[in-house]
């Protein structure tokens, strides 16, 4: 069921990106109930994947890993021009050193590599290439109506269409660029309000007052910021208040 559905409760999945050195995931992980977890390129290394999926195992949260352009210097947010080989190689290993730890349930590019696949068929359909080569069976999470999401689809794997808590969105339904002041959306109540809408309403209102549809499966909140812990426990409140039920993506193949 989609997650705007007006027919039945809507439901939506809460997805964080953990293990990446913020220092928050043993009180996040029980406000969620999807946790992207950093594979050991842009941050992490076999210890905080160890704990991150013990903690995600522990609270029955669906453990999705987390590749990124291999540039700690700058958090893999500064894009790379890989050969596709290259890049194919990226993904599988990133998931392949998350998969040593436990069962992945779904996979979601990081940073600069998430936002170039989507825009960038060629990117996005090597990216799904490769997830489809390592699981078939693993879902892919992109930004709602991207060319990652459409990759997916034509790659034959389950798609999550991605919408964001704290992001403002442009006219075309893209993120605003953290380049630009007002990317990112710092006063919860307009944040929680955002999701309401998206959830309930499939509609998210851009920077320039533009109405635009979007389709939301699971709703991303940033776990590296000093108020992490106290939004995402504001929003999981404010979304079981509105009769928004919260469970792991389940949409079938």
């Amino acid at each position: 069921m989609a997650a705007n559905s007006r027919e039945e409760m809507p439901r939506i999945d809460l997805n964080c990106d953990l293990g990446e050195g913020a220092g928050h995931e043993a009180e996040l992980m029980p406000l969620l109930t999807s946790a992207n977890i950093a594979c050991g390129a842009h941050a992490g290394d076999e210890a905080t994947m160890r704990v991150t999926v013990a903690l995600a195992e522990k609270h029955r949260v669906a453990i999705g890993a987390h590749p990124g352009f291999a540039d700690r210097e700058n958090f893999g947010r500064k894009e790379m021009l890989l050969a596709p080989a290259a890049l194919h190689a990226l993904v599988v290993t990133q998931i392949a050193a998350l998969a040593r730890f436990g069962p992945l349930r779904h996979v979601k590019p990081h940073g600069a590599l998430y936002n170039l696949a989507a825009r960038d068929a060629a990117v996005a359909q090597v990216i799904a290439e490769a997830v489809r080569g390592v699981d078939a069976s693993l879902v892919l999470f992109g930004l709602a109506g991207s060319e990652l999401v459409r990759a997916g689809r034509a790659a034959g794997l389950r798609v999550a269409e991605e919408a964001f808590a704290d992001r403002t969105y442009q006219r075309d339904g893209s993120l605003t660029p953290r380049s630009h002041p007002d990317a990112l959306i710092t006063d919860e109540a307009v944040a929680v309000a955002q999701v309401l809408r998206m959830v309930r309403e499939g509609v998210v209102r851009a920077t320039d007052g533009t109405e635009v549809a979007i389709k939301a499966d699971t709703v991303c909140l940033h776990g590296d910021g000093p108020h992490a812990v106290a939004f995402a426990r504001r929003l999981k409140a404010e979304l079981t208040r509105a009769g928004v039920e919260l469970q792991p993506f389940l949409q079938a193949p």
